[in-house]
């Protein structure tokens, strides 16, 4: 039997700031970001939250009850102290204004913030981080040059995320009785497989953020606010190619972790 949708008045409103480049973009990264976009609206939807399309830097915020920063192209590096590398794409200073803007207003408001992948960066930058413009490869392959079939355009590899973190907890680890390691005291870590598919991480880690998540090779893949409830990961937890319920499961964490507030 399907569960009947819940009221609107119950759904927590959760702002998400809109893509403005064009998906007619010669550059098809600049459609896949987009088509990303539709998919973290849906699955805030379908997590039990109401979607809220922000268009301007200006847009009130009080009737929400929690922000998404989602995917994109680059941040203008000027915004960290450097000049725009051959490697960049996509920057356009009209989305950096507005994403920074809502993600500034949104935590001087306490709102949960959550970012993912552009909004994970972003996060970094706003916090007074810096970000490695293009990764040399290594050991770890962070995206994918020639798409496997039946894949998408994802590079899938392992993070391991601490135990007793907000991303922990998205992952629906470490909360409400969590386990602890065999030491006694300390929540265990959690290995997440997730759909990678970036160029640019963070470097410099930004003061009042820690580090949550890493791959093998020393990579940066969440960090959060100890002080506030905002969380970014590099990766794509709404990719459509894992299963529906790993999909849905962050995204209706957000959205309870908003719906307490």
């Amino acid at each position: 039997m399907q569960t009947p949708p819940l009221p609107r008045s119950s759904r927590p409103r959760i702002g998400i700031p809109v893509r403005l480049s064009s998906s007619a973009d010669p550059d098809p990264r600049v459609a896949e970001a987009n088509g990303l976009f539709d998919y973290i609206v849906d699955l805030v939807r379908d997590g039990g939250g109401e979607p809220v399309l922000l268009t301007s830097p200006v847009e009130p915020l009080e009737a929400l009850d929690g922000v998404i920063l989602p995917g994109g192209g680059d941040l203008d590096p000027g915004l960290y102290g450097e000049a725009p590398g051959d490697a960049c794409y996509d920057v356009s200073h009209a989305q950096d204004e507005l994403d920074l803007a809502v993600a500034r207003r949104s935590i001087g408001a306490g709102l949960p913030v959550f970012g993912v992948c552009r909004g994970h960066q972003l996060v970094n930058v706003l916090y007074g981080g810096t970000l490695i413009q293009d990764m040399d490869p290594g050991t770890v392959a962070h995206r994918e040059p020639a798409p496997v079939h039946g894949a998408g355009p994802w590079a899938w590899h392992a993070v391991e995320v601490r135990g007793g973190t907000k991303v922990a907890g998205l992952y629906g680890a470490n909360r409400d009785g969590a386990q602890v390691d065999a030491e006694g005291g300390n929540p265990t870590n959690i290995t997440v497989k997730i759909a990678s598919g970036h160029h640019q991480a963070v470097a410099r880690v930004a003061k009042g953020l820690i580090v949550t998540a890493v791959a093998e090779d020393g990579t940066i893949e969440a960090l959060e606010d100890p002080e506030r409830w905002v969380a970014s990961v590099q990766w794509h937890p709404e990719a459509l190619e894992l299963p529906a319920a790993e999909r849905l499961a962050p995204f209706r964490a957000f959205v309870e972790i908003c719906r307490g507030r």
